[in-house]
């Protein structure tokens, strides 16, 4: 009996064996039964198509559901010229609260032209892992200062503020470690904690106490223990306690991790991030990182910290080691405006003078601000994802550009239109911007909009999903 015929009822297996006799005569290799089903469903699979995935279905359902609700999809609108306080967007002039500019030196003529002579000194691109390509000059220019906003010892550039994250965090943790994070930090930290091999434990959001729960029991459990927080929560607009975060890590021993994407220009007198704003020596925290593409006006990622971390880095994050170097003309603007954020601290108050305002005439409005400090992130949660999505296209239709977030974006029951502010904002604009949020509230209140959600989530069998 061969193989293949094992386990077939006794007509299944005599016709099995007589294929297997005929094909022999013939001078043919017969494959197992098995084998050849296994290959047949392989098939099968690498004939399935992406319509068929039921998350694709899933989403082309809510699709659906907005479609049915008169709702335009309010992501991916077209920019025509530079991303400034007013912008051209699907070729209408609108006021802009979608970008994060927070210094206004996107539109700043210094840091293109430090780019443009560096792209006629380097070229487009490095074209090759600094490994592979070298280092250009720009590159250990811009690491040096910001190795120095941190008082850090040395820095690495990225070409990604996401790769950053994730290559990092995969690095560092491995086998016998724990990774412990904020439960609303970014979703690179997470995907850099799901590639590393170590264990993973969230703790809700800016509960301390909860972390020390978690810290309590990883003593005895973990090699390693990673802390991950943001120092300027991207969807809300608050900062961690890192005064507290500071007491736990000498008294428990764990790596800090402080993810400042959004805190870099925006928090602290000075807006090197939230260790001024706290008071905190920022050589207590042991990796600093940060993007290019919020204050600094450029693109890509970046590591401070000592030099062990940094030399071992170097050799073991595979989004440096295998990536291509972060293109010169882009290192060149960030250190340029990294070089304007410091000489020229106004902007720095006028960024935190207009979160403030922006908050007191919310709230004299009755907007929910939820848990904003106001450092250039300013949300207005309005509950329903549908309402803030629709809520989003009336304030663009009357010429004020701002993107909602939804959940599975942000949790259930908290969507909301994320107000990025700049230094350059004034005053007016402000005050048009969240009169006409609250204007547009109360028509789709008045219009019975959440009422028309329900109706049409039931037509498709669907729940509200928040």
């Amino acid at each position: 009996m061969t193989a293949a015929s094992r386990g077939l009822d006794s007509a299944a297996r005599a016709q099995a064996l007589g294929v297997a006799r005929r094909a022999g005569d013939r001078g043919e290799r017969v494959r197992p039964v098995a084998v050849r089903d296994s290959r047949a469903q392989a098939s099968e699979r690498r004939n399935l198509r992406i319509d068929e995935l039921p998350e694709f279905r899933t989403m082309r359902m809510l699709h659906k559901v907005l479609d049915t609700l008169d709702v335009r999809n309010p992501y991916f609108r077209l920019h025509d010229g530079h991303a400034r306080t007013r912008s051209v967007v699907d070729g209408q002039d609108c006021l802009n609260f979608s970008s994060y500019d927070y210094l206004g030196l996107n539109g700043d003529p210094r840091p293109a032209a430090a780019a443009q002579s560096a792209l006629q000194q380097y070229g487009v691109s490095a074209s090759a892992s600094r490994m592979v390509a070298g280092d250009r000059p720009v590159h250990r220019e811009l690491e040096a200062a910001l190795a120095h906003n941190y008082g850090a010892e040395a820095a690495q550039l990225y070409v990604s503020g996401h790769a950053t994250n994730v290559s990092v965090i995969a690095a560092l943790a491995g086998d016998g470690d724990v990774i412990i994070h904020d439960s609303f930090v970014h979703n690179s930290v997470t995907a850099g904690a799901r590639m590393s091999t170590a264990a993973r434990r969230s703790f809700p959001h800016d509960d301390l106490d909860g972390l020390e729960r978690h810290l309590i029991a990883a003593r005895a459990e973990f090699r390693n223990i990673l802390v991950v927080v943001e120092g300027l929560y991207s969807m809300d607009g608050d900062l961690p306690d890192l005064v507290r975060l500071a007491d736990l890590k000498a008294r428990y021993g764990f790596w800090l991790m402080v993810d400042e994407a959004h805190a870099l220009g925006c928090a602290g007198a000075s807006g090197r991030g939230s260790f001024e704003h706290f008071s905190v020596d920022p050589t207590l925290v042991d990796v600093w990182m940060g993007t290019l593409s919020k204050t600094l006006a450029s693109t890509g990622g970046y590591i401070a910290g000592s030099a062990e971390l940094i030399e071992f880095l170097r050799y073991k994050a595979d989004g440096f080691v295998f990536s291509v170097a972060l293109p010169p003309a882009l290192a060149a603007s960030a250190l340029c405006a990294l070089e304007l954020m410091a000489r020229e601290p106004e902007r720095v108050q006028s960024l935190q003078a207009n979160g403030k305002y922006f908050l007191e005439r919310a709230a004299a409005l009755g907007l929910d601000t939820g848990l904003s400090a106001g450092f250039g992130v300013l949300p207005i949660v309005v509950g329903d994802s549908a309402l803030a999505t629709k809520l989003s296209e009336r304030l663009f239709d009357r010429g004020i550009n701002v993107a909602p977030v939804t959940f599975p974006g942000v949790p259930m029951q908290s969507a909301r239109l994320r107000f990025f502010l700049s230094a350059a904002h004034d005053r007016d604009q402000i005050d048009i911007a969240l009169t006409t949020v609250r204007q547009e509230l109360d028509r789709l209140e008045e219009e019975g909009f959440l009422d028309q959600i329900a109706t049409a989530m039931s037509r498709f069998g669907l729940e509200p999903a928040g």
